[in-house]
This record gives structure tokens, C-alpha cells and sequence, in this order.
């Protein structure tokens, strides 16, 4: 278990059996990172770092990274990845988006389908929703009984300590917005047309619900954030901002685990290439 988090981000943390109330946490407040033309400098500089370090963690072959990132719908799953991953080398990452489960899925457990993309060794795997899906919908939906929900929170936490004994580092990243930012992007979402494609009605059900799903998330952060696989809280009301967190934080521990490019039988002064 490598993870890392750099001393200004380290608020970011949710401690193993801490009360969360996000209510607290304000989604606009980032001057903690510094001025924004300086956060922008160094998301640059991070993102390169990332590359480099996901070529020595895939040449290695030995351990994996799996980046969780959950949200309300509009907080900045897509976007993240876009801006923080879009760098790196497509062999070496893997993203899956889970989505409401088909039929196969459901004639399985709950986290059958999860574990299927869990991410192999030497490679990045990034979680667009995740197993938390289970206790966040299904909770404020009501889609499995109260009691069935209650044993998934321990369960999610074992399979995690599963994952994180067999080499895979987990991150997982709560993008934090707020209500009024959420209505500003579903606007968004119905006036520009190149966007258009991205609205759904049924976001405006699930915002109705929104202090359900509040303490459906307080809940998960408070229960399921551990040493082995620790919660972030990310202020994501400011997009650079949220992006600038979670490229920091995942460099930190890509260079806590410090891949090795591995030793190789032979030299190259071996070989003539004629």
C-alpha cells in the first residue's frame, strides 16, 4: 500500500472512521493550491510526470494503480480523465464506465463486474462510477433491501484490502460540487448544442433527491475510507482546480511506488545491429 498525498492535499484525506459532512466542505474553496496560473503550471508539469511513471510501472509488470472517481452526475468524471490522463500512454490505462447493470451482471454479486476491470499489473486502471454505485443509487433508490445494503459497505472494504494485498494501489476521489454549480452545468448541457448529446431527464430526478444522495455519500466516505484504500474529498465546483488535486495526488504515489524499468539479462553492448 503506497499511496501518497502531498502535504498541502493532505486535508483532502478522509480518515479511516471519520464523520463526514459535505456540508463543511466548501466545493469553491481551492486557494490552498496558490494562484490559478501557477496550478495550471504545475497540472502540465504533473501530467508529464504521470507519463513517465506509468512507462516504468507498465514496463515493470509487477504492480497496478486504480483511480476511483465518483461523483454526482455533472461533477467531472468524464473531465477528469480527460485532463488529467489524456497524456499518458494508452497501453498502460484502462477506463471503465459502470453503468445501470445488464442482466448477466445482476446474476452475479454485486461486485462480480467490478472485479472483472479491476486493472492487471503494470497498468492504470481509472473507474468512472465504481462498486460505490451500490451503496449510493441503490441506497437512495431503495433497489436492494435495507439490510443487503447495511453488508456491502464491509464487503466493498474487504474486496479492497483483496485488491490492495495483490499489488494494486487504490486512490479513490469523491468530486465534491455544489448545487448550485450542478444546475449551472446541466444549463449548459441543454444551451450549447455540441453538449446536448450529454443532458438526461433523469438527472433531474436524481436532483431532486440531492440530500439523499448528500448523506448516501457521507455514509460511503465514512465507512469506506482506510488505510489500504483512503477517500479524497475533491473541491470540484472549479475544474483546473479539481484537475490540479487529483494529478498532484496521483503523481505523489506513482512516485511512492517508484517503478523500476526491469533488469535485463543481457547488455545492449551484447548485440550489433547490422
Amino acid at each position: 500500500m503506497q499511496q501518497s498525498c502531498p502535504k498541502h492535499l493532505k486535508h483532502l484525506v478522509v480518515k479511516p472512521g471519520a464523520k463526514v459532512d459535505l456540508g463543511d466542505i466548501d466545493p469553491r474553496k481551492v486557494d490552498f493550491l496558490g494562484g490559478e496560473e501557477t496550478v495550471r503550471e504545475r497540472l502540465t508539469e504533473d501530467i508529464t510526470a504521470i507519463d513517465a511513471l506509468q512507462d516504468r510501472l507498465y514496463a515493470e509488470g509487477k504492480r497496478a494503480l486504480l483511480v476511483v472517481l465518483q461523483g454526482t452526475d455533472t461533477s467531472g468524471k468524464d473531465g477528469t480523465i480527460r485532463g488529467v490522463f489524456n497524456a499518458t500512454g494508452p497501453l498502460g490505462v484502462s477506463v471503465t464506465a459502470f453503468k445501470k447493470p445488464s442482466e448477466e451482471e445482476l446474476a452475479h454479486d454485486f461486485l462480480w463486474r467490478v472485479h472483472l476491470a479491476a486493472p492487471r499489473r503494470g497498468t492504470i486502471g481509472i473507474f468512472n462510477r465504481s462498486q460505490y454505485e451500490d451503496v449510493l443509487i441503490g441506497r437512495v433508490r431503495k433497489l436492494a433491501p435495507k439490510e443487503v445494503i447495511e453488508q456491502r459497505y464491509e464487503q466493498i472494504n474487504d474486496f479492497e484490502r483483496i485488491l490492495a494485498e495483490n499489488g494494486t494501489v487504490i486512490l479513490k476521489f469523491m468530486l465534491h460540487i455544489s448545487r448550485k454549480e450542478q444546475a449551472e452545468r446541466l444549463q449548459e448541457r441543454l444551451d450549447d448544442k455540441t453538449k446536448n448529446w450529454k443532458f438526461n431527464a433523469g438527472d433531474l430526478e436524481d436532483r431532486k433527491l440531492w440530500d439523499e444522495y448528500q448523506k448516501a455519500y457521507e455514509t460511503a466516505l465514512s465507512r469506506c475510507s482506510t488505510e489500504h484504500a483512503p477517500w479524497h474529498v475533491v473541491p470540484a465546483d472549479r475544474k483546473w482546480a479539481r484537475n490540479a488535486i487529483i494529478a498532484a495526488i496521483v503523481r505523489d504515489t506513482l512516485e511512492a511506488m517508484d517503478p523500476q524499468y526491469p533488469k535485463l539479462p543481457w547488455k545492449p553492448s551484447d548485440f550489433r545491429i547490422e
